[in-house]
């Protein structure tokens, strides 16, 4: 295997040149750079970055342990985190927990043990467990998505109780009074952030909830089957839904349909996080739609920053606003004429 003596001897300069030009440090000329380049690609040379990150105590790598890599939510956040880091020069390693605890503690540990740079984290829980574990190890962390109360922590997220306030405040002025929630674990922050804006918009409106239509499953296909099913048994059903998230609107729509209705004529529909134009449902979700992309990027962004020293000590909370898409789902306000669910049910 070549050495970076070879490719110096190859190039015709000093070793220190051939390290500038594969460190992109100090200065080189232009000629002296393209002669390393070239000679680089002729002996194939392949830095050794164990040495260097023995050295520098840096690896060059980032990791990111996501929930479900399946969803276009998570892969969304991962292309801004990634694109991210690759402008920094640095590599990401993808971790998906399943929403599992076990999973995500083993990862830590290993990722740990890899000595990666830092890590960007979406916990399964609202425990601060986990993270003060990674901050022991002097490894800068950041929560992306979700919040953890207590943790000094930098965290990255989206508004969920503005957006289920919105969704909720949609629902009522079209007439909606018996709306069902559809939401995630009651464990994890999204989950409860939704319930509180939820349940805000309700008590404005003068109304009490009835707790039965008030759902906690997992942010999965399955569990918004499951849901839509429990609560379209009630008596009365509900006139409209909220969906925690889209998996879970994707769900209750395959449930809504078995039961043999309609959306928005039966039932509207809404829910948290827009879809690519690949998977866009019919009819078109109504969405409280989060900037997952800008959310990803901006939590890399700080991350770096921690890893320079170029943020102050206090820990940084970064709220991003969400965006409230009228489209099919929703439908129009509830007359007697097109909205026909209750009286057949009740």
């Amino acid at each position: 295997m070549p050495t970076i003596r070879d490719v110096a001897k190859e190039a015709g300069v000093a070793p220190i040149t051939v390290s500038r030009v594969i460190n992109n440090s100090g200065y080189v000329s232009d000629d002296k750079r393209a002669r390393v380049t070239a000679a680089v690609t002729k002996l194939g040379y392949v830095p050794n970055t164990l040495a260097r990150s023995l050295r520098s105590r840096r690896t060059g790598t980032l990791a990111l342990i996501l929930t479900d890599i399946t969803n276009p939510f998570w892969t969304t956040v991962a292309r801004g985190v990634e694109d991210a880091a690759s402008a920094a020069g640095l590599n990401v390693i993808f971790c998906n927990t399943d929403e599992s605890e076990e999973e995500q503690n083993r990862y830590i540990e290993v990722l740990l043990q890899k000595r990666v740079d830092g890590i960007l984290l979406a916990p399964v829980d609202t425990s601060p467990e986990q993270i003060a574990v990674i901050q022991a190890q002097d490894t800068p962390v950041v929560i992306i998505d979700r919040r953890v109360p207590g943790a000094e922590v930098d965290t990255v997220y989206c508004d969920s109780v503005d957006g289920a306030y919105q969704l909720t405040r949609l629902l009522l002025s079209l007439g909606h009074k018996r709306i069902a929630l559809l939401n995630g674990p009651a464990d994890v922050a999204t989950a409860i952030d939704r319930l509180q804006g939820f349940r805000r918009a309700m008590s404005e409106a003068g109304i009490e909830p009835d707790e039965r239509l008030t759902q906690f499953g997992d942010f999965s296909i399955d569990s918004g089957f499951g849901m839509v099913q429990e609560v379209l048994d009630m008596l009365p059903p509900p006139t409209a839904v909220i969906a925690a998230n889209n998996f879970i609107a994707i769900g209750a729509i395959r449930g809504i349909r078995q039961a043999g209705l309609n959306i928005p004529e039966d039932i509207a529909l809404v829910g948290f996080d827009d879809l690519p134009p690949a998977l866009t449902l019919d009819p078109i979700l109504t969405a409280a739609a989060q900037p997952a992309y800008e959310m990803g990027r901006k939590a890399t962004e700080l991350l770096l920053a921690r890893l320079s020293g170029k943020v102050a000590d206090a820990y940084q909370e970064i709220v991003l606003p969400v965006e409230l898409i009228v489209r099919q789902t929703s439908g129009g306000p509830i007359t007697d004429s097109n909205h026909t669910l209750l009286e057949t049910r009740t």
